[in-house]
């Protein structure tokens, strides 16, 4: 089995998730609150769904590993647990997925958690419309994306290749280099074997989680592709917003210039 190294093999590439992973860990607290805030609804819906005991809940175990590896802390686990088992008062809360055009027809899918179906709804169409694309009927993108299971690992200092062959070994579908990180593509259901087979071999993870990945990429020029960045990170700003996924190849050059004018 041999699995490429191809630059920009994931429409969920470095160009995107990982600059999102690093922009994460290197967050102001009020950026941190927010993240820690969804990532516990996260913790909350999982546990409603499949109880709180991690050893029974796939969901769970991944939705607290992601957690533990956001450095969130044990307490806000542990409350966000007991408010998915019904044993805190808290909001009543729904999950769902939309889907829409942004500028030069890329596709996007936004999975969110809220309080408000009708105040979500009106905040993600504003998002899209501000941006020149227009949100979705159900299934208008959806068809273009892949669950997958999406392991990130650092790049720098290690060998790609030995990385690449323990990941074959621990039973992963693809492995690209992504800038800075190295991505691996895992079926959904064997994303937790996949991770701990690299741990055990000795690979420090830096993120594991499911993902919808688009099968076939776009490329835009850079003033549209900039429109996309910013309705990306307005939809990532909304604290209704979960995850956002999309279809657009955005090359590093195109990625730096716009952080450094974001800054």
């Amino acid at each position: 089995m041999n699995l490429p190294l191809a630059e920009g093999g994931f429409a969920m590439s470095g160009h995107s998730k990982w600059a999102t992973i690093k922009h994460q860990k290197g967050a102001a607290d009020a950026k941190r609150g927010q993240l820690f805030t969804k990532l516990s609804r996260e913790i909350i819906f999982a546990a409603r769904a499949g109880g709180g005991n991690p050893e029974g809940n796939s969901r769970l175990r991944l939705a607290i590993q992601k957690a533990k590896d956001a450095r969130m802390p044990g307490d806000n686990i542990e409350r966000a647990i007991k408010k998915g088992e019904g044993n805190l008062e808290g909001q009543q809360m729904f999950e769902a997925s939309y889907e829409g055009y942004g500028p030069g027809g890329a596709a996007v899918m936004v999975d969110i958690v809220s309080d408000n179906r009708n105040r979500a709804v009106q905040e993600l169409r504003s998002a899209f419309t501000r941006a020149g694309g227009n949100l979705g009927e159900t299934g208008s993108v959806a068809w273009m994306f892949e669950a997958k299971g999406i392991i990130g690992v650092q790049a720098e200092g290690k060998d790609i290749d030995d990385i690449t062959m323990k990941a074959i070994d621990a039973g992963a579908d693809d492995v690209s280099l992504q800038g800075e990180y190295i991505e691996i593509c895992t079926k959904p259901a064997e994303l937790e074997s996949v991770r701990k087979g690299l741990e055990q071999a000795g690979v420090e993870v830096e993120s594991a989680e499911l993902a919808k990945v688009a099968n076939t990429t776009i490329s835009l020029d850079e003033h549209t592709a900039f429109g996309v960045l910013r309705m990306l990170d307005r939809l990532e700003e909304m604290d209704d917003v979960q995850n956002v996924y999309h279809n657009v190849d955005i090359p590093d050059a195109v990625m730096e210039k716009y952080q450094s004018e974001m800054k």
